[in-house]
């Protein structure tokens, strides 16, 4: 389950508040559709060092700009799309790449719905480009807004915890 557990007057958020609800709501939401189940372990304000070799990128447009990135291993990929399209996967392929694009792409959507009254209102999203490997930095603006939510998926099969998290970051600037 992704959800805060603690007022947020008890555990100060290091970002927005209204930021890391959007993103843990549109996780959850997002994520039912590949039959799976994760909760949420992290929260940081600061870029950081993203575990999985699978990263989806989505630009977000409008009163502010910015990108979101959707990161996980190989194995939660393949766990996440077999989920989604109710077939097995056994390898990072083609289906598994674009289903990881669909899943950036339906949590854009879901953030950018629990966002549109707020500050952080975006009105459009691109089309999701998606990174393999691990040797890649991405360099962040001055200024920005940046949350990034880490969250632990339920599968039984992975004995490290590294196989586990996957992570969606947010970062936004006003425009």
């Amino acid at each position: 389950m992704s959800t805060l557990t603690l007022p947020d007057s008890v555990v100060p958020l290091p970002s927005d508040p209204v930021l890391a609800h959007a993103i843990a709501q549109a996780v959850k939401e997002s994520l039912t559709m590949c039959q799976a189940e994760t909760r949420l372990v992290g929260l940081s304000a600061v870029p950081v060092y993203e575990p999985g070799s699978v990263t989806a990128v989505v630009g977000l447009h409008g009163k502010v700009s910015g990108f979101l990135t959707f990161n996980a291993c190989e194995q939660v990929a393949m766990n996440l799309a077999a989920g989604f399209l109710q077939e097995p996967m056994e390898k990072l392929n083609g289906q598994v790449i674009d289903c990881v694009g669909e899943i950036a792409n339906l949590i854009a959507g879901g953030v950018k719905k629990r966002l549109s009254t707020t500050e952080w209102a975006f009105n459009s999203v691109t089309v999701p480009s998606v990174i393999i490997g691990h040797n890649y930095q991405i360099a962040y603006a001055k200024g920005i807004q940046y949350l990034a939510v880490t969250f632990e998926h339920h599968n039984t099969d992975a004995l490290l915890l590294e196989h586990r998290l996957l992570q969606v970051a947010v970062s936004l600037v006003r425009l």
